[in-house]
């Protein structure tokens, strides 16, 4: 699957999730991986108004994995 067909599938994804560590705030994203080999990210104030990013399951897997391990410093 190409990157913008991922988007058209992200597009109908009823799976999106916010994270348990979530504040009130207003910076929060949402995350969908229900479609294979892909990650949908999206803004969670515009929900289903919102652009959605679709990024490769790997690459997604390596940057949560970056993150949690503190390697940006």
């Amino acid at each position: 699957m190409n990157h913008e067909d991922a988007v058209t599938a992200l597009g109908h994804a009823r799976r999106w999730r916010t994270s348990t560590r979530t504040g009130q705030g207003q910076n929060c994203v949402e995350i969908d991986r229900e479609l294979s080999g892909w990650a949908g990210v999206r803004d969670t104030k515009l929900g289903t108004a919102s652009p959605i990013l679709a990024i490769p399951a790997e690459a997604f897997t390596a940057f949560v994995r970056t993150i949690r391990t503190n390697r940006f410093g």
